[in-house]
């Protein structure tokens, strides 16, 4: 497996590789890598000659100092674990590669960036959208994969792509799980035995919700309950729970006729914050 740290070496690298005829799958990370994102390096090796991961904590998505501070950062380790399954290349840049001044640039999605996380961390999918576009340009792939429990973002990369006309294809990756249903997270390496005890009400939430709705539950009612569920659990705090359109992301009051509807969860286990997902 080849590691590059710097843009040039790492175009030249991908350059051979489509004038060779190879097609080039990009899976972005931030690292702290789990089962989770190995799924994603699975799916781009069935439909790619070639495959590259990313591992750059970017700054410009946090909005808290402190939580870019305490990010897990596992760099040896997750380059060992891409070797592993058969990663072909690993582009692992120095903050000073990627933004050589700083930014100028900002994203507006409307409302994609404005419900949910968007009204939690204001900024912080302009950031997202600024070095996936920076990734898009540097790797040029055929194909790009992300993950399902950061569904608002992949919402907020289809848009990117479409606006912004990238030639490649984008897929996500169902969700990975813990035995208990917890989904996997970086952020859950800071998650002391405790609060990893109890972060699974947040999915046990979600598929009460799931089964509630689909009974023909009031969506209003059913908020209620989730927030209810978290309150009861020690430690841990509701942030959200709203069922929207996974197209548009528009909230609902009603499911009742509604097209594809994804319920969408976030909340605190102590200071470490998590999110989730579940289709309808």
């Amino acid at each position: 497996m080849e590691i590059f740290k710097q843009i040039a070496p790492f175009k030249a690298f991908l350059k051979g590789a489509k004038l060779a005829g190879k097609t080039v799958g990009l899976v972005p990370t931030m690292g702290a890598l789990h089962k989770g994102h190995i799924s994603l390096v699975e799916a781009s090796k069935t439909q790619n000659s070639v495959t590259v991961a990313t591992i750059f904590v970017n700054p410009t998505q946090f909005n808290n100092p402190e939580d870019l501070k305490k990010y897990p950062k596992t760099l040896d380790k997750d380059v060992a674990l891409l070797e592993k399954v058969g990663c072909d290349a690993v582009f692992c840049p120095e903050t000073e590669e990627m933004y050589d001044q700083p930014s100028r640039i900002k994203f507006d999605f409307g409302h994609l960036d404005k419900v949910m996380e968007g009204q939690f961390r204001p900024g912080h999918f302009s950031g997202v959208a600024l070095v996936v576009s920076k990734l898009f340009n540097i790797v040029e792939p055929h194909h790009a994969y992300f993950g399902q429990k950061d569904w608002q973002q992949f919402a907020v990369i289809r848009t990117l792509v479409e606006e912004l006309k990238f030639g490649l294809e984008l897929h996500y990756v169902p969700t990975m799980r813990e035995a208990d249903g917890l989904a996997m997270s970086s952020r859950n390496l800071r998650l002391d035995a405790q609060q990893r005890a109890h972060a699974t009400i947040f999915y046990k939430a979600l598929s009460y919700a799931r089964e509630a709705l689909r009974s023909g539950q009031d969506v209003a009612d059913v908020r209620k309950r989730v927030q209810s569920m978290v309150d009861q659990e020690p430690g841990m705090r509701l942030e959200y729970f709203e069922a929207t359109d996974s197209k548009n992301l528009t909230v609902l009051d009603n499911v009742k006729n509604a097209g594809q509807v994804i319920l969408c969860i976030a909340g605190y286990a102590g200071e470490i914050r998590l999110i989730d997902n579940l289709f309808l």
